[in-house]
C-alpha cells in the first residue's frame, strides 16, 4: 500500500476535483473553478515551507518566530510551465539576517515539497523579519 492516495475526476472540461484524504481539493487548468495545477503547486510548495521554516526556528532555539507568512510568485515559460519561484517570506520575529539564513536552510531540508522539486525550480527566498 502506498503512503500518499489520492483520486481526481475530472467530469468534463479542464476542471478536476481531487479526494486527497478526507479533502476535497477544486483545480482547474482554466482558472475558472478553481486554481490552475501551476498555481496548486506554488501554494503547496509555499504550505510545505512555511511550517518546515517554523521546525527549522525551533531547531535553531527561536521558539516563537510568531506570524510568518509567504508571498510566492512564479514564472512560466513559453510553454506555460513553471521556470521559476520566488518566496518573500515575512516573520514576525526580529531576527538577523544570518538567523534568517540559517532557518531557511534547515527548513530546504525540511520541506518535502522543495526536495521532490526538479533541480532548478527551488524557490528564489527572500525573509523579512520583523515584520508584523
Amino acid at each position: 500500500m502506498s503512503d500518499i492516495e489520492t483520486t481526481t475526476v475530472s467530469e468534463e472540461g479542464y476542471a478536476c476535483t481531487s479526494q486527497v484524504g478526507d479533502f476535497d481539493m477544486a483545480i482547474d487548468a482554466t482558472d475558472e473553478t478553481g486554481p490552475n495545477p501551476n498555481a496548486a503547486l506554488v501554494a503547496t510548495y509555499a504550505s510545505c515551507f512555511l511550517p518546515a521554516f517554523r521546525v527549522g526556528g525551533q531547531q535553531r532555539g527561536e521558539d516563537d518566530l510568531g506570524k510568518l507568512q509567504i508571498d510566492a510568485s512564479a514564472d512560466l515559460d513559453d510553454d506555460d510551465d513553471l521556470e521559476a519561484i520566488r518566496f518573500d517570506i515575512y516573520v514576525e520575529a526580529d531576527l538577523s539576517d544570518d538567523e534568517l539564513g540559517e532557518i531557511v536552510t534547515r527548513a530546504e531540508d525540511i520541506c518535502h515539497v522543495h526536495s521532490a522539486l526538479r533541480d532548478g525550480l527551488h524557490a528564489d527566498i527572500t525573509v523579512h523579519g520583523g515584520a508584523f
